[in-house]
């Protein structure tokens, strides 16, 4: 399925004005995402051309469900993961939610900086859209879309200020997301960690299901001679 590999099928389908790389192995730009990619059946020559891709000694963030990389690569940590998915969860438009833009993004990397949802950078918001809650100015939550492949969208960056959790912000922005995907015609899915046994119940809670284990890893590429 897709979603076992979406970041491939993202970066070769609806979000491929990001893409960088070759026909067998790709990455994000580095302004927008970290994630880089291997085809379903990544061959000893895909993992070559990704070492060609980021560059000798570099690395390389992969999230997908089953390949390891070959011993010359050194895997230099790894996340478990769950993907979860709403199939039948329709959502509802929150109150008090504003779109976030370019000109927000100042205030997105900040709020980010003091939460740690994951990865996000200066131009992630270009992926989808972003929706947050603020209060006298500041940007205290927000959530928004990250990665697309066919039929699917994924909700990411879903984060709320410490004074400010438990208020029902996080299940505002989440439905609003899913009401808009969902009136689209796609499919919401997410990632969590599979030790954050909060976030977890949060989106079952939401309408969430686990479909399957998703495992993160960064590798670094064999250094320059070493060949890969």
């Amino acid at each position: 399925m897709i979603l076992d590999n979406v970041v491939w099928h993202a970066l070769t389908g609806p979000q491929r004005a990001f893409a960088q790389g070759t026909p067998c192995a790709l990455r994000f730009d580095p302004a927008v995402a970290p994630f880089a990619a291997l085809p379903d059946d990544a061959s000893v020559d895909a993992w070559s051309a990704l070492a060609g891709v980021v560059g000798p000694g570099n690395i390389a963030v992969l999230f997908r469900a089953d390949t390891d990389p070959p011993p010359e690569w050194d895997v230099v940590t790894s996340i478990a993961g769950v993907q979860m998915i709403a199939p039948d969860y329709g959502g509802a438009p929150g109150n008090g939610i504003v779109e976030l833009g370019s000109v927000d993004v100042p205030d997105m990397l900040a709020l980010v900086e003091r939460t740690r949802p994951g990865p996000f950078f200066a131009r992630t918001h270009e992926l989808g859209r972003y929706v947050g809650i603020r209060d006298g100015g500041r940007l205290v939550a927000m959530a928004g879309e990250r990665l697309r492949c066919e039929s699917h969208t994924e909700i990411s960056a879903v984060c709320t200020d410490r004074e400010y959790r438990g208020l029902g912000y996080a299940t505002q922005l989440v439905g609003d997301l899913v009401a808009n995907i969902s009136a689209r015609g796609d499919t919401p899915f997410l990632h969590a960690m599979a030790e954050n046994s909060t976030a977890i119940h949060l989106y079952e809670t939401l309408g969430f299901e686990v479909r399957t284990r998703i495992d993160g890893f960064v590798a670094r590429a064999p250094a320059a001679g070493e060949g890969a």
